[in-house]
């Protein structure tokens, strides 16, 4: 049964800040992978944190280690640009990711 986790990624030494993100290396194929992400119903909420080299995501899951293995995939964590920091599962309380 899937549940949600929240996801911290952070952007690693890689990451050019006199670019936009649009300008990294790989954006089309990260930006391909994340929108395919969220189509599967994988990814249901994600951004960065403004002010910060964070970015958050809130994805659907079986387990900690499947969260992990998808991400895995994506060409700025393979390329080194983000790098997973944490994965949390989490109860929602209020609301609905429905």
């Amino acid at each position: 049964m899937q549940r949600p986790f929240v996801v911290l990624e952070e952007r690693s030494a890689r990451w050019d800040d006199a670019r936009p993100m649009e300008e990294q290396p790989d954006w089309p194929l990260h930006a391909a992978f994340m929108d395919s992400a969220a189509a599967a119903g994988f990814v249901a909420l994600g951004g960065p944190l403004e002010g910060t080299r964070r970015v958050i995501l809130v994805v659907r899951a079986e387990d900690g280690s499947n969260v992990l293995q998808r991400l895995a995939a994506d060409p700025w964590i393979r390329n080194g640009l983000l790098v997973v920091k944490n994965c949390w599962p989490w109860t929602i309380r209020l609301g609905s990711l429905d």
